[in-house]
């Protein structure tokens, strides 16, 4: 083959290689715009509550320690973190496959024939490189990078999340705590309204069936109280086994010693790409996919290996005293693929499908990511109007309770007027802790949902 010739056959195969070169970039018809129902929800900036540090947000001792705890010592954290290590290790093995590879080696051979005594031995180091022209060992050295920057995101996206879910479980059990003391001081009253209902009766003044109906209410609140028992003790094995350790009493404060920002800002639609650890995971999955694609392309390509050998040998010759000499190869090889019972092709299908699988699933990340942020804000918004609803709802009811008991000692009211207005006043006040408590569950939505989680 001349020289021509040859030059006439790689120019288009270098040509062709080139692109397997190219970097990812992200697909055009995936952005963050009109994420937001409410267009006014946003700034003119991309700064978002996800900024603010967890301690600062949560400002309360207690919760601050049980975080620290479940960030050091949860096991889904500590298993991301391993997936880090295990892709650290996965770049570095492709950073160094630029290098040559080196081998040492030593043999020796004892024959006897027809009296005659041959000894031979070759001690020698092999050495082999492979030269990246068509983009195979950047194309998975670039993949291995992405995938280390999912995994870093997949840490933090476990982060956020643990946050959350301690926060979450914390205040679950301070609204528990809130509803259990009012349970108890009901029941404490309930139980002194059936002692009277009983002096009445015995004095004429009542019949049995309203003794009876003071009876059924309190024992109502009894099985309301072993209930909230048992949902606090659920709770607090819930919130041990996120801090990985056995199930015992969590230390707390209380509901009404919470304090929190009026107001947190949203940003622009487009800090989800940044913020959100999930969105920015799904999109280095998708470029590991990409490049996994150009790896499957290159295949297609010739591999050029330059090897060589260098070593001291004495069987070069037949004799029984064969001196040692040096020796030394070097070979050039380039390997074609032609004909692999199209192995090749459906490797490369493969990858594009799973190329296609990742951008999917990164347009529905954002997606999802928008949707949440909506939800919370929608739960904040609602929680805080439901609040002041049921603040109104309670004093209003406290009144009319107390009423109720006048006009029982000194009119005709009868004492199931009575019970009925200290049963409103009770479900009134539990209402009045749970919209408390999604008050702040939704603050925890939204700090989470938009990407919060830092330090």
């Amino acid at each position: 083959m001349t020289k021509k010739t040859m030059l006439s056959f790689a120019v288009p195969l270098l040509l062709a290689g080139c692109g397997v070169y190219s970097r990812y970039e992200r697909p055009t018809d995936i952005t963050a715009d009109a994420l937001y129902r409410d267009s006014t929800a946003a700034v003119s900036d991309t700064a978002t509550a996800a900024d603010i540090p967890w301690r600062s947000l949560f400002t309360d001792t207690s919760l601050q320690k049980l975080i620290a705890h479940a960030l050091e010592n949860n096991t889904d954290l500590g298993i991301a973190r391993m997936k880090v290590t295990e892709a650290q290790a996965s770049l570095t093995a492709a950073r160094l496959a630029y290098l040559p590879s080196l081998s040492v080696g030593a043999d020796g051979n004892l024959r006897s024939y027809d009296g005659s005594v041959t000894r031979t031995y070759n001690i020698g180091a092999t050495a082999g490189w492979e030269v990246d022209v068509f983009g195979r060992l950047t194309t998975a050295r670039r993949g291995a990078a992405a995938t280390l920057e999912a995994q870093n995101d997949y840490v933090q996206a476990v982060t956020t999340q643990l946050i959350a879910t301690v926060a979450g479980s914390y205040y679950t059990l301070l609204m528990l705590d809130e509803q259990l003391a009012i349970s108890r001081r009901t029941l404490h009253t309930w139980g002194e309204s059936v002692r009277t209902m009983e002096a009445l009766m015995r004095a004429g003044q009542t019949n049995e069936t309203a003794v009876l109906q003071a009876r059924a209410n309190r024992m109502t609140v009894e099985a309301s109280v072993l209930a909230l028992e048992r949902s606090i003790s659920e709770t607090e094995n819930s919130l041990s086994a996120l801090l990985a350790m056995p199930s015992q009493h969590i230390e707390r404060g209380t509901l009404g010693e919470q304090h929190f920002p009026e107001s947190l800002a949203t940003g622009m639609p487009v800090a989800l790409l940044s913020k959100r650890p999930d969105v920015r995971q799904a999109e280095h999955e998708l470029a590991a996919a990409f490049y996994a694609t150009s790896n499957a392309r290159a295949s297609f390509y010739p591999s050029i290996t330059l090897s060589g050998t260098a070593g001291w040998t004495n069987s070069g010759g037949s004799g029984i005293a064969n001196p040692g000499n040096w020796l030394l190869t070097a070979l050039g090889s380039l390997t074609q693929p032609l004909f692999q019972r199209g192995k090749l092709t459906a490797e490369l299908k493969t990858a594009e499908a799973r190329q296609e699988e990742a951008r999917l699933t990164f347009r529905q990340a954002l997606l999802n990511a928008g949707r949440e942020v909506n939800d919370a804000l929608t739960q904040w918004q609602t929680a805080d109007s439901a609040l002041i609803i049921s603040d109104e709802r309670v004093k209003t009811l406290q009144e009319a309770a107390r009423k109720t008991q006048l006009l029982m000692t000194h009119s005709s009211a009868t004492y199931l007027e009575v019970l009925t207005a200290q049963q409103s006043l009770l479900n009134a006040e539990l209402t009045r802790a749970q919209n408390r408590y999604e008050r702040i569950s939704a603050i925890i939505n939204l700090y989470r949902a938009l990407g919060g989680g830092s330090e």
